[in-house]
């Protein structure tokens, strides 16, 4: 419908619109395998899943996004020495807008359905269709502009405009892929487990320190240590770790795997451990640490603190 418009109006920022919107039927053509490949079950040659394809298909997304912007740029600025005639516009931003509405709606539903299954592939493709959505929108209030004023290379400077838009959004979504892709660890999901933990503390649990995160798809990988009296025999010990798997689990909204590393007490612990009637306590508690995003990742205990 894109083409089509531009057919009929010979815009410049009408084509830059369509020929984004290519782009994101091959970005999504990708994208759709790459979910595909993330649902597959877990085998012997990966096994944490298949998960991170997710991010290089949203890496690819955003290269291409960018690509197009920057090949948006170089034909406007050609076209603002060599301008177009422009014709029938009012048909053309209708058209426009049409199709804004329609891939602003698709771009909706596919962002809340990515919440709902943390796919971050549902996430860069609702994210790329509400982009297209935006410049579409203010293409169209652009055109309608062009017709009132008769000032053509304005026609150029929208599609720059749109052009820079979209290199921003892509380079966004590119940036996010390649921190998922090095494991760079999301502070968000990180600040929403310390806060589950603080919620739900035991006196046992002295310490929790080096909490790492890392996605595979919909799947969170957690791993962390926690520091438990040493006179705890396998059981009890068995138990605690339990506990913390449940509070996490019961609570982080995605597929979570947990891997906990039991530490034992020393003496500098007794400061700020909280457990009452402890008979190897070296001294009374005299204060209460509270887990905070600097102290649960760093990989020591906290009575340095």
């Amino acid at each position: 419908m894109k083409f089509g418009a531009y057919f009929i109006t010979q815009s410049n920022a009408i084509l830059t619109d369509a020929a984004e919107s290519i782009v994101n039927v091959v970005a999504s053509s990708f994208a759709f395998y790459s979910i595909y490949l993330s649902s597959l079950p877990r085998d012997q040659n990966h096994p944490y899943g298949h998960g991170k394809v997710e991010f290089f298909s949203a890496f690819v997304e955003g290269t291409l996004i960018m690509l197009a912007g920057i090949i948006i740029i170089f034909k406007s600025i050609y076209n603002l020495y060599y301008p177009q005639q422009l014709s029938d516009i009012l048909s053309g931003s209708y058209i426009i807008g049409f199709t804004g509405a329609i891939n602003g709606l698709l771009g909706l539903y596919l962002m809340k359905k990515s919440k709902m299954l943390n796919s971050l592939t549902l996430h860069a493709d609702g994210k790329h269709l509400i982009t297209d959505a935006i410049s579409s929108f203010g293409l169209m209030l652009g055109l309608f502009l062009i017709f009132f004023t008769q000032i053509i290379w304005l026609d150029s400077a929208i599609s720059i405009a749109i052009g820079l838009f979209i290199i921003y959004n892509g380079y966004r979504l590119t940036r996010k892929s390649v921190g998922g892709l090095m494991d760079e660890s999301d502070e968000s999901i990180v600040k929403e487990i310390i806060d589950y933990l603080n919620d739900n503390r035991k006196s046992e649990w002295i310490d929790v320190h080096n909490l790492r995160t890392q996605r595979y798809g919909a799947e969170t990988h957690i791993d962390c240590h926690v520091t438990l009296p040493y006179y705890f025999d396998l059981n009890q010990v068995h138990f605690q770790v339990s506990e913390i798997d449940r509070v996490i689990t019961e609570n982080v909204n995605s597929e979570t795997e947990f891997f906990i590393h039991a530490d034992p007490c020393i003496p500098q612990c007794c400061h700020y451990c909280s457990l009452e009637n402890c008979k190897v306590r070296s001294e009374p508690q005299t204060k209460k640490i509270e887990w905070s995003l600097q102290n649960v990742t760093k990989n020591q205990k906290h009575f340095d603190e």
